[in-house]
């Protein structure tokens, strides 16, 4: 079994918080704890990773690196000494899960005693997997949800979505066009509209007016 530890402490200051911090804030000392679980384990570590920054952050250059030799299959099992050394933010942590059980790369988390490479622990990978998913589902559902809601009632101002629809009678600008010689410029400053709706609105009035054709003409 090919494994890949992965590791990481915050910028947090240890003279500020104590030398409570100390074994936390040292990647070599989570490091070694898992390379002796590997070696136990009969695994042999292929790579190390670290990273020095908060958990919040998604973008880590150890972890994307990580993931990058993941999808690459480098290795069949990630060790982390725990959840939070991943990631701090649920909605990240199962989006990684879910990648990993995608992919099929095995998690395994020294604290919570979480093993994915044993039928209980593929399991509870699994479900968390699942988990993400349904995520992902309800937010689908949500903005799917939110976007009929405005399109069906406006905005929470009550007015409709997007630029108010210009209202002018269609007469008006053939009047100003071919009665007033106006430009297209100027009849849509006088109407309140754009250039283009304009005339498409003249062409169209124009064809309206235009007499039926005889549809055998010219057979």
């Amino acid at each position: 079994m090919r494994a890949a530890i992965y590791t990481r402490v915050s910028s947090a200051n240890k003279s500020r918080y104590g030398a409570a911090l100390a074994y936390d804030q040292n990647p070599e000392v989570q490091a070694e704890c898992l390379r002796q679980v590997a070696e136990a384990r009969g695994w042999h570590v292929e790579a190390v990773y670290e990273d020095r920054a908060s958990g919040s952050k998604e973008a880590r250059p150890g972890l994307d690196t990580l993931l990058r030799d993941a999808r690459r299959r480098r290795f069949d099992v990630v060790m982390v000494f725990r959840f939070d050394r991943l990631s701090r933010s649920v909605r990240h942590f199962l989006q990684v899960i879910e990648e990993f059980n995608a992919i099929g790369i095995a998690l395994y988390s020294h604290e919570q005693n979480l093993d994915a490479t044993t039928p209980m622990g593929k399991y509870t990978v699994t479900n968390l997997a699942a988990l993400a998913e349904l995520e992902r589902d309800v937010t689908r559902e949500r903005i799917i949800a939110g976007m009929e809601f405005a399109r069906r009632h406006g905005t929470k101002s009550g007015q409709a979505i997007g630029r108010p629809r210009a209202i002018f009678r269609r007469d008006r600008v053939r009047e100003l066009r071919d009665q007033e010689k106006l430009s297209w410029a100027r009849i849509a400053r006088e109407v309140g509209s754009t250039v283009g709706t304009i005339r498409r609105v003249y062409q169209q009035a124009n064809n309206d007016t235009r007499p039926c054709q005889n549809p055998f003409e010219g057979t």
